[in-house]
């Protein structure tokens, strides 16, 4: 596999950095190859798209104030993103800093005590804190936005870089696809026959790294926490024994989904998943998703190749260029439909 076969141009302009001001005002590119169709439309429409009967299933993992700023005693600065937490004072996360901390040294926080270096996995620092993390992210921490949108966070974003049904802490990247979603067309999805069930999957700062080589040929991504409760499995079922089609919101729910399928249905599943859905990977528990527009070369340019076709998304994005949407996290979404349909 060449991830040059997974790039295309993207003028910096259409990289959306700021949210609309309402949440479900946002464009969605209709893309559905069995039919042959690529329609511009609006999310609002979304309901209009699905049937009495189908199931959606959303991501409520909540985003946690994960970045910090600080220094070495030595008073060289460092950045702090924590990639998950590890204990109630105990986290993984990634240090930058003019030189690498070895395990021993005390990092000052900005406004929140002190954190030790325990240990290294790879790129990732073990850190313990001398305060209960939650206070620490609390008293210090900044909504940790993606690089791209090339800004810090500013106060609005700790709404808006969240879902309006988030209740999970634990999640350093917001599972964007849901942040289209109000209350409103939540009502009228549920109005319209249309079930709604949460799992959860803790977004990890790994989704913000490029894919590396060793990543393609090992076939396997960064492992990510994922909770599928039975309720879950339980509305999946229903669904599929009444003819509904099973709508993700977001690639995380997708991986959620498909990490969970086992025998022939989804299960409960509550672990870590490092699932790399690319093309050649054969869909079990997903019938459409909702998207937003990815990166070049990324793992999840990948995985939405893997369930339209490449010609088919290449071409999509291409169109979404061409028509001017919105890019990225806070940028407008596709509603995707499979290559090869379920039987």
């Amino acid at each position: 596999m060449d991830l040059g076969d997974y790039d295309y141009t993207l003028p910096d302009e259409l990289i959306a950095r700021y949210p609309l001001a309402q949440r479900s005002a946002s464009r969605m590119l209709i893309v559905d190859p069995c039919r042959k169709r690529l329609d511009d439309a609006q999310f609002s429409t979304l309901p209009d798209e699905l049937e009495r009967g189908d199931l959606i299933v959303v991501n409520d993992t909540k985003v946690i104030p994960a970045q910090l700023t600080g220094a070495k005693d030595t008073g060289g600065r460092v950045d702090i993103l924590i990639e998950r937490v590890t204990g109630e004072r105990s986290a993984l996360a990634h240090v930058r800093a003019s030189k690498s901390p070895r395990a021993g040294v005390v990092l000052q926080i900005d406004g929140a005590g002190q954190a030790r270096v325990t240990g290294r996995r790879g790129e990732w620092f073990d850190l313990e804190f001398d305060a209960s993390l939650d206070e620490v992210l609390r008293a210090a921490g900044n909504v940790p936005l993606p690089p791209y949108l090339g800004r810090a966070a500013e106060s609005a974003d700790t709404a808006r870089y969240q879902t309006v049904y988030a209740r999970a802490a634990g999640a350093v990247a917001a599972p964007t696809a849901g942040l289209h979603f109000d209350e409103a067309t939540l009502d009228r999805l549920t109005g319209s026959g249309v079930t709604v069930a949460r799992l959860t999957l803790h977004v990890g700062a790994g989704t913000f790294q490029n894919l590396r080589d060793e990543q393609l040929q090992a076939g396997r991504l960064h492992a990510e926490r994922v909770i599928v409760p039975q309720a879950v499995c339980d509305a999946v079922a229903k669904a599929r024994g009444d003819g509904g089609r099973i709508v993700a919101v977001g690639t995380t729910t997708v991986r959620s989904l498909e990490a969970a399928w086992q025998d022939g249905a989804v299960r409960p599943f509550d672990g870590e998943t490092d699932l790399f859905i690319r093309p050649g990977y054969r869909f079990r528990a997903v019938d459409a998703m909702l998207t937003n527009f990815h990166l070049p070369r990324s793992s999840l340019l990948l995985l939405v190749a893997a369930f339209c076709g490449r010609q088919t998304m290449l071409a999509a994005y291409r169109h979404a260029v061409s028509e001017r949407y919105r890019f990225f996290s806070y940028g407008d979404c596709c509603l995707l439909f499979p290559a090869e349909p379920r039987p």
